[in-house]
């Protein structure tokens, strides 16, 4: 039997009502906080918090909708950075007092990388526990952390000594917190966190967890996150590009009716599809294979190739995939009023946000047998 990845009438509504929402406010501050109040920040919120109750795909979803745009919202970053993980691995108190926090419009976000080092599984950002056993002491540099500078918290993950890795909840304008700001390809504010001492509380340990499975789900989520955001964006280019090809004449005859012009659109509308079916396959909870739940991913983790897999086409396929777009346009595609240049910025991004081709392809030989 083939897989069907049709969106179900629910994810229809949330895709429509994403993309209603996101047309409707093109002001990013106004979007964000348009978006909070029609529920779609916390589709995967659980129920007894104020969310749907959802899943990972309804959150690609609305993902998919602001790469479409590529509205300039914080996304990525509290969506897949910060309800995901949270949601699924946090404790009950750091679950309520972090989801919640987003329902009245907080800013989530993780630092994924550090020097030369994207998503690393040993980290030399170090936590150390404080003598008094109240919290822990956080000192490292991570490099490229997006909305830095307005979020609530940062996901960051530190090596806990002989104690094992895990993910601290830290807060950016705590003391010993520096932030030196960057800008991405886009424009879309990132900062440099330099962490000197940083106490964190008993409670900053995300999900009280030392064996590097909270580690794990936050990079898992992170890609997924990622890749539903490159298909929306590629997605958004290929909208663009079929517009102008049916608008556009060559020796008389519509640009589209070429057959190496068709060929072109043809490959990356199959890009698009290999994208999008490898965010639905990633839907899946991790580790349910022997009945355990997607908060306590303790199983087998199947789904890790097909993520990485996932990963990879991103940084290594998205790319290309714009640039025939931008090609297909000719001068066009260049002018900054017109917005697919906006689109191949994005793209760029993508693509180092998630380690760039060499680190992917390591991680996929890194997959146990």
């Amino acid at each position: 039997m083939g897989v069907d990845f049709n969106l179900d009438e629910t994810q229809r509504e949330i895709a429509d009502l994403a993309r209603e929402v996101l047309g409707r406010e093109p002001d990013p501050a106004t979007s964000w906080k348009a978006l909070g109040r029609a529920g779609l920040l916390t589709l995967a919120v659980p129920e007894d918090l104020g969310g749907a109750g959802l899943g990972v795909l309804e959150t690609a979803v609305v993902l998919a909708e602001v790469g479409r745009v590529t509205a300039a919202v914080p996304a990525l970053e509290t969506l897949a950075l910060g309800v995901l993980p949270v949601a699924r691995t946090g404790t009950d108190h750091q679950r309520r007092a972090l989801l919640t926090a987003v329902a009245d419009g907080a800013v989530l976000t993780a630092a994924l990388h550090e020097p030369s080092a994207p998503m690393p599984t040993a980290p030399r950002t170090a936590a150390a526990p404080e003598p008094d056993g109240d919290g822990w002491t956080v000192s490292g540099t991570v490099l490229g952390v997006r909305s830095a500078a307005e979020a609530h918290r940062v996901l960051v993950p530190a090596s806990l000594g002989e104690r094992g890795v895990g993910v601290l909840l830290v807060d950016p304008n705590a003391p010993g917190v520096s932030l030196t700001p960057t800008r991405s390809s886009a424009a879309l504010p990132e900062a440099t966190l330099r962490l000197d001492g940083v106490r964190v509380g008993r409670d900053g340990l995300l999900g009280a967890d030392e064996t590097g499975r909270v580690l794990a789900e936050l990079y898992r989520s992170a890609l997924v996150g990622a890749c539903a955001v490159g298909d929306g964006v590629l997605a958004g280019a290929l909208e663009l590009t079929a517009a102008h090809l049916r608008t556009r004449e060559q020796f008389g005859r519509p640009l589209a009716t070429f057959q190496a012009v068709a060929q072109q659109v043809a490959d990356v509308y199959l890009a698009h599809l290999a994208s999008l079916a490898a965010c639905w396959a990633l839907d899946s909870p991790v580790g349910t294979s022997d009945g355990a739940s997607a908060a306590d991913p303790a199983g087998p983790d199947e789904n890790a190739d097909d993520i990485e897999v996932a990963g990879y086409w991103l940084a290594e396929q998205a790319l290309p995939a714009l640039h025939t777009c931008q090609h297909l346009h000719g001068g066009l595609g260049m002018d900054i009023g017109y917005p697919l240049h906006r689109h191949y910025a994005w793209g760029r991004d993508l693509a180092r946000f998630v380690g760039g081709v060499d680190h992917r392809l390591e991680a996929i030989a890194c997959i146990p047998s």
